[in-house]
């Protein structure tokens, strides 16, 4: 194995140790999930047409800087906790570093739980890819497949609504003396993590609040909130995100942002080839 020590970003991932095989099961059962259903494909043609719709560039551009807002632009890392509840009550707390770039090149790392520290996801474009110790070769992945709790794993290897989703404006909300603007997103293709959200922006300064995403039926799947807006990289950002279970009551899962910090993380750092070398 190639020295962590020659690599300027390197040193940030932690050593690959045993663990893994919840999510390589996850994508044999995803690989294995049957068909669409007819009402499921009527709502897919129905998607694709709005998908297709010219593009509004107001629409674009309030989109554009929410995106912003939520993340730098440039190259960044930042620490997520998650701590996830279940219906009995009973929870699970998991922490990961994420380093992106440019929204379409993500490497998330597990930190905790200490049986899955340093199990790797690539994402380079909307491909992604999970790097287990017991196995050889990276495994492909959904981004829709779930990571843990609420969380998928577009949550957090993709955050680029921009570049993900096709918006239009619905409508003007008023929620506790404060305006926002009700964008509808269309999913660009069916590799996008979610087929459609629902996406409340503040206008009087483009902060997210707000948003519902729904499955390729048309079905809420759930709920989340952007909440403790800090100063972090340089800008305001809301530093936690709750989701909530939309068809299974009191389910939720909490993330925590932290230690967000802009860095010049070189692309081959984004590669396949590259993240096998890592010992």
């Amino acid at each position: 194995m190639q020295n962590l020590k020659r690599h300027p970003v390197s040193q940030d991932i932690p050593r690959l140790h045993r663990g893994g095989f919840l999510i390589l099961l996850a994508a044999m059962l995803w690989l294995a999930a049957p068909g669409l259903t007819r009402g499921q494909s009527a709502a897919a043609e129905s998607t694709a047409a709005t998908a297709s719709a010219p593009a509004d560039p107001q629409a674009q551009e309030i989109l554009r800087k929410a995106d912003q807002i939520r993340f730098p632009t440039e190259g960044f890392q930042v620490d997520i906790s998650i701590l996830s509840t279940k219906t009995d009550q009973s929870t699970e707390a998991r922490k990961y570093q994420v380093l992106s770039k440019g929204n379409d090149k993500t490497v998330v790392i597990v930190t905790e739980p200490a049986s899955e520290r340093g199990q790797t996801m690539l994402m380079s474009g909307r491909e992604l890819w999970v790097f287990l110790p017991s196995v050889s070769q990276p495994v492909r992945l959904s981004l829709a497949q779930r990571l843990t709790g609420q969380v998928a794993n577009g949550d957090l290897a993709r955050a680029n609504f921009a570049g993900d989703y096709t918006p239009r404006i619905l409508r003007t909300d008023s929620i506790e003396g404060e305006k926002y603007t009700v964008l509808e997103l269309i999913a660009v293709d069916r590799s996008v993590t979610y087929p459609r959200v629902m996406y409340w922006v503040k206008q009087k300064n483009g902060y997210p609040h707000k948003a519902e995403f729904y499955s390729l039926s048309n079905r809420l799947l759930k709920t989340a909130r952007y909440e403790n807006f800090k100063l972090m990289a340089g800008k305001m950002r809301p530093t936690r995100l709750v989701m909530e279970d939309s068809i299974r009551a009191g389910e939720k899962s909490v993330l925590e942002y932290d230690a967000m910090k802009v860095r010049d993380i070189p692309d081959k750092f984004f590669t396949k080839e590259y993240l096998k070398k890592v010992d």
